[in-house]
């Protein structure tokens, strides 16, 4: 980010208008746009001002950075429009959520049509974060096992949560692949599909489809396709959620608590939809990134 940039990130955080940040960062933000939605779909940024606001001013900036691109979703049953991304010590067990450790993350894709990650602090060791075209994955999959292509654009059954709440259904169906405008589509979180199994009342997960997930995971975790990075302090990744898919490695936090692993996560969507809708808004119970 320039120095301009910056400064109108300060100010805004310290309580200037969003109309401010939009004067100083519109033309960017409207680049950074064009990549997101009809490009490569990837964007980072560095040098966000963290080091000279507080933590809510930080939170304040970060979210009117976001509302240049799109609008910001809930991520949780509390609608809360911010995830903080961190290993909470000793937590463990099925209602923890896998970004809430420091366990890597196979390739994914989240609940909204982008997503965010503005890092306040990198890990003592490890945490890279890897991303892979959806729609390399799509080709690769159609040229090795077409057959298995088609299986994608079938409903699965995906887990809500791993412990839903009295009465509440257990999982909801939804096809991995879908085409949006004669483009296709990815929304791809193969450990919560095969999680509803767990569920009594999910349908049986077929060969073919546990032929298909293993199938698109084998080729995301094809190095040969793969972009990775490594986060430092105020850098902020973008990611389409249709057309790129993304996983992090496991990784060591420093001793002391206060310098482990933190970012902040944001999911927007945007006016023109590029993702179904029960994948774009911002689900409390399909959330597992980073």
């Amino acid at each position: 980010m320039t120095s301009t940039q910056q400064r109108a990130l300060v100010d805004c955080g310290r309580g200037a208008r969003n109309t401010d940040l939009r004067r100083a960062l519109g033309a960017a933000a409207a680049k950074w746009a064009h990549i997101l939605n009809s490009g490569p779909g990837f964007v980072r940024l560095r040098d966000f001002p963290t080091e000279v606001l507080t933590p809510p001013e930080i939170e304040r900036a970060y979210l009117a950075l976001g509302s240049l691109l799109g609008i910001p979703v809930g991520q949780d049953r509390d609608g809360n429009l911010i995830t903080h991304i961190r290993d909470e010590r000793g937590q463990r067990g099925p209602g923890v959520r896998r970004y809430q450790t420091s366990l890597s993350q196979d390739f994914h894709s989240d609940a909204s049509d982008l997503v965010g990650l503005l890092c306040l602090r990198p890990a003592a060791r490890g945490g890279r974060s890897k991303i892979v075209s959806a729609h390399a994955l799509y080709n690769q999959m159609l040229t090795r096992a077409p057959h298995l292509v088609e299986i994608m654009y079938r409903p699965m059954p995906w887990s809500r949560h791993a412990e839903p709440r009295p009465g509440e259904v257990s999982h909801f169906e939804l096809a991995p692949f879908a085409e949006i405008d004669g483009t296709p589509r990815i929304s791809f979180i193969a450990w919560y599909i095969r999680q509803s199994q767990h569920h009594p009342s999910a349908p049986r997960l077929t060969d073919d489809q546990l032929a298909a997930l293993d199938l698109a995971e084998e080729i995301a975790n094809d190095p040969a396709l793969q972009i990775t990075m490594d986060f430092r302090a105020g850098d902020v990744q973008l990611l389409n959620n249709t057309t790129v898919l993304h996983a992090r490695a496991a990784y060591t936090d420093h001793a002391d608590p206060a310098l482990r692993r933190h970012l902040l996560r944001l999911w927007l969507t945007i006016e023109v939809s590029l993702a179904r809708d029960v994948l774009r808004g911002g689900s409390p119970d399909v959330s597992p990134s980073r």
